[in-house]
């Protein structure tokens, strides 16, 4: 399985950013799921969980004030990577 994300260092705070579809972040139990699901790759970070809208907004669900940060930066700043997960 592949999967997009990033390791981001902003202000001292190291977090991850997983991207997953829509359906992940609509409920409190379907995104604490997807977080328990990737805490393997991201130990000890916080996980972000993005979604993307169908116009290709991203919208983030995780620890409120890296929520704010990422609702004020850029998407292509973020340093994206794709992981292969086995």
């Amino acid at each position: 399985m592949r999967l997009q994300g990033a390791v981001v260092n902003e202000q001292g705070v190291i977090f991850s950013i997983v991207v997953v579809k829509e359906s992940a972040t609509q409920t409190s139990a379907s995104a604490e799921r997807a977080r328990v699901s990737f805490q393997h790759l991201f130990p000890g970070m916080p996980i972000i969980l993005a979604s993307r809208s169908p116009s290709g907004r991203f919208k983030y669900q995780g620890r409120l004030d890296i929520v704010r940060f990422l609702s004020r930066t850029d998407p292509s700043r973020i340093p994206w990577k794709e992981y292969t997960v086995s």
